[in-house]
């Protein structure tokens, strides 16, 4: 993935294969003149491939050496043996720009030419680091009140405690559990513990909020964000947030504090995206296309 353009851990192997037991694996490998070009991760759904439900983000890994020429002949390439393997259709979710570490939206010009249908686009919202906007008033005075509370931010390996206040935090409030659950987040950090890590709120030594970040080369994300009814109220989280911005991702390229988007895009949860707009977040669209083959 460090030799690609645009590859991050979630797209490895040792990633994906937490959940391999879900998926019909109908991943592509693309060489040209005996090197690897491209790498799909993909999946089959009866006879449709998609790229790939499992992942956050999805689409062609590619190589440094990526061309517009060749990526049309990759599409070329792929979209021939989705033929002959009897498949109709392609469902394709992009890598969105930010986790790019350099251009690689070859594939979205190939997507044109395939006469692709955009059918869902997601809004993430981003902070460029070099470039923060200034924070809303309101997030730095609760960041404030948490201070004055005694709440401190730091980082945790406490994932059984997080996981448990995770829970109670989706299931009151959106009647879902964690994407992932206590064993699978542990078995990936396990797996990768410069690239998920947890950061937790605590009053007098007890849990009262935390974070989930998947650290990429380019990104830090937010995947799981959560406190309890007293991290609410005395705002853990927004102490928490700015420690991440101002302290330990402070050179980072880019802050991603992800979706604020439902039902394909088509609705937008104003409260969830206002409140990471008041940190500096600004939109980042995030696409993904139908063909027919």
């Amino acid at each position: 993935m460090e030799a690609s353009k645009n590859g991050t851990f979630l797209l490895s192997r040792d990633y994906m294969d937490y959940h391999a037991h879900r998926f019909e694996d109908c991943s592509q490998m693309v060489y040209a003149d005996g090197h690897l070009a491209a790498v799909l991760p993909a999946h089959a759904v009866q006879s449709q491939i998609h790229s790939h439900q499992g992942l956050t983000y999805g689409g062609f890994v590619v190589s440094r050496g990526m061309t517009t020429p060749l990526m049309l002949d990759v599409f070329s390439v792929v979209i021939d043996d989705m033929r002959r393997r009897c498949f109709t259709a392609a469902v394709y979710k992009t890598i969105p720009h930010i986790y790019h570490r350099m251009p690689a939206e070859e594939d979205r010009y190939a997507l044109f030419r395939a006469n692709a249908v955009l059918y869902r686009r997601d809004l993430l919202s981003a902070i460029d680091m070099a470039r923060r906007p200034v924070p809303q008033d309101r997030r730095r005075r609760s960041a404030a009140k948490a201070m004055r509370s005694g709440i401190d931010a730091s980082e945790s390996d406490d994932w059984s405690g997080y996981w448990a206040l995770l829970e109670t935090h989706l299931q009151g409030r959106y009647g879902v559990l964690p994407v992932h659950s206590l064993d699978e987040i542990r078995l990936l950090h396990a797996r990768f513990p410069h690239n998920i890590r947890l950061f937790v709120a605590t009053l007098k030594g007890a849990l009262v909020g935390g974070a989930v970040i998947y650290e990429t080369h380019e990104v830090a994300h937010l995947q799981y964000a959560a406190a309890n009814s007293d991290g609410f109220a005395l705002g853990a989280l927004d102490h928490l947030f700015f420690h991440l911005l101002n302290d330990v991702f402070a050179t980072k390229r880019w802050f991603d504090f992800g979706n604020s988007t439902e039902q394909q895009g088509r609705w937008l949860n104003d409260g969830l995206v206002e409140h990471k707009e008041g940190f500096g977040a600004r939109a980042v669209a995030h696409d993904y296309y139908r063909f027919t083959v």
